[in-house]
C-alpha cells in the first residue's frame, strides 16, 4: 500500500507545485490569511471534504476539515501552518511574491501545497483508509506571543483526534533526506523584557548620576553564567540577549536603558528555572547599582517533544518511501515550533524533510530573503503525510 502512495504522489507532483507557487505569490502574515484561508476552503471542498470550519482566534484565518467520519477506526489529524513573514523577498524565481513587504520565507507554502497533496490523495484514495482524517491548516505560527496552534487547541481542534502528524522543510538537511528525532526536536522559546531607570547625566561626570548602561553590561555577562555554572551541561540551554537600546548622544548617560532577550531549552524544569534566575540576576544587580528595573518573562512556545513510539513508526514509514540511506536521526535544533502545543495534547511527531541544496540555491537559512524551496522534495512529502496517516489508522 505504501508504494501505491508513493507512485501517487509522484503522479500529483505538478499539481502541488502549482499550487506551492500559487500560495508562494500571496503570501499573508499571522492572522492576515484571509485569502489563503479561502482559497484552501474552496479546494478542499471540491475535494469532497466535510465539516469544513473556518475562522480561528476570533479571525476569518485558520481552517479545518474532515474526511471518513463515518467510519470506526481512530482518528489522525495532519497539520500545515500558513503564514508568511514581513521580509522583502529577494530570491530569484519567476513567481515571486505579489505582496511587497511579505515574504514565504519558511516554508510555509510547501506546507500548504504538501498537505492538499496528500488531501487529494487521501480523497481518491479513501476507501483504503480504515479510520478518520482531520487537515489542520494553522495561521500564525510565526507569532510566538500569540501561537495559532495554542488557539486551535484552545477551541477543540484536537477533540476526538488520536495522533497527529506534521512536516517541516527545512534547510539544513540535504534534499530529498528525512531528519527526526525519538523525542524532543525543537526547543522551547521564551521571552525576557526589561527597563532599567537609572539617573541621566554629563558623561564627564558620572558620579552625579546613576547609570544604567553598567548595570545592563553587568546583568548581560552575568546571564551567561547561568547556564555555564548552573544548568547541567549534560543538559541544552540558550540565554541570549538580542536588544539593548539606550542613549542619545556619545557623552551623556542615559535615563533609561531597555534590552530583550530569548531563553531557549528542551527540559521543561530547568525552562522554569532560567525564568526565575534570569528575574534574580536583573533584579539583584539593579539594587547593587541603585537602579529600578521593570522585568517581564513570556513563556511562549514549549519544546516541541516526539512521541517516541509514533516517531518510530514514522521513521520506518519514511525508510519505506524514501529509503533507509534517505532518513536519520538528527540532532534537535534549538529553533522553536508550536507544534508544541499538540503535541502536549496528544501523541504524535514532527519531522524535517530537507531541502538544501547548493546547486539549486535551496539552503539558504529560513527566514532569509533568499530563501528557496527545491520542488523536487514536494512528492517526498505528499506521500509521507498520506503514508504516516495510513499506518497509523492500520496500527
Amino acid at each position: 500500500m505504501l508504494q501505491r502512495i508513493k507512485e501517487k504522489a509522484v503522479s500529483l507532483k505538478d499539481q502541488v507545485i502549482e499550487w506551492r507557487h500559487y500560495l508562494h505569490q500571496r503570501p499573508e502574515v499571522a492572522w492576515k490569511e484571509e485569502e489563503t484561508t479561502r482559497f484552501l476552503a474552496g479546494i478542499l471542498e471540491e475535494m469532497g471534504y466535510e465539516n469544513i470550519s473556518v475562522g480561528y482566534g476570533g479571525g476569518k484565518t485558520g481552517l479545518t476539515a474532515e474526511l471518513n467520519n463515518e467510519k470506526d477506526g481512530k482518528r489522525i489529524a495532519l497539520r500545515a501552518d500558513i503564514d508568511a513573514l514581513p521580509i522583502v523577498e529577494e530570491a530569484e524565481v519567476d513567481y515571486r511574491s505579489c505582496n511587497e513587504g511579505t515574504m514565504h520565507a519558511c516554508g510555509h507554502d510547501s506546507h500548504m501545497a504538501m498537505l492538499l497533496g496528500a488531501a487529494r490523495l487521501i480523497s481518491e484514495m479513501k476507501d483504503d483508509f480504515p479510520g478518520k482524517i482531520r487537515l489542520i491548516f494553522q495561521p500564525a505560527e510565526e507569532n510566538p506571543r500569540r501561537p495559532g496552534a495554542r488557539e486551535m487547541v484552545k477551541e477543540g481542534v484536537l477533540e476526538g483526534v488520536d495522533g497527529i502528524f506534521g512536516i517541516h522543510i527545512w534547510s539544513p538537511v540535504e534534499s530529498g533526506h528525512l531528519g527526526y528525532t525519538l523525542g524532543p526536536i525543537m526547543a522551547s522559546a521564551d521571552s525576557f523584557f526589561l527597563e532599567i531607570k537609572g539617573k541621566g547625566g554629563h558623561g564627564a561626570m558620572p558620579h552625579l548620576a546613576v547609570d544604567p548602561t553598567v548595570a545592563a553590561s553587568q546583568i548581560i555577562n552575568t546571564l551567561h553564567t547561568i547556564v555555564s555554572r548552573e544548568v547541567n551541561p549534560l543538559k541544552a540551554a540558550v540565554i541570549s540577549t538580542g536588544e539593548v537600546k539606550a542613549g542619545s548622544a556619545f557623552n551623556i548617560i542615559p535615563d533609561t536603558l531597555s534590552m530583550s532577550g530569548t531563553v531557549r531549552t528542551f527540559d521543561p524544569e530547568i525552562r522554569s528555572y532560567l525564568a526565575s534566575r534570569i528575574e534574580d540576576v536583573v533584579r539583584g544587580t539593579c539594587r547593587v547599582l541603585r537602579c529600578e528595573a521593570d522585568f517581564e518573562f513570556n513563556f511562549n512556545l514549549p519544546s516541541t517533544i516526539n512521541n517516541r513510539a509514533f516517531a518510530d513508526m514514522a521513521s520506518r514509514v519514511g525508510i519505506e518511501l524514501m529509503g533507509q540511506d534517505k532518513v536519520q536521526e538528527i540532532d534537535p535544533t534549538m529553533g522553536a515550533e508550536d507544534f508544541s502545543f499538540y503535541l502536549n495534547e496528544i501523541p504524535g511527531a514532527f519531522f524535517f524533510l530537507g531541502t538544501g541544496d547548493p546547486e539549486k540555491s535551496t539552503d539558504f537559512p529560513h527566514h532569509h530573503p533568499k530563501f528557496k524551496v527545491d520542488d523536487d522534495v514536494l512528492s517526498d512529502g505528499v506521500a509521507l503525510l498520506a503514508g504516516v496517516a495510513w499506518q497509523f489508522l492500520n496500527q
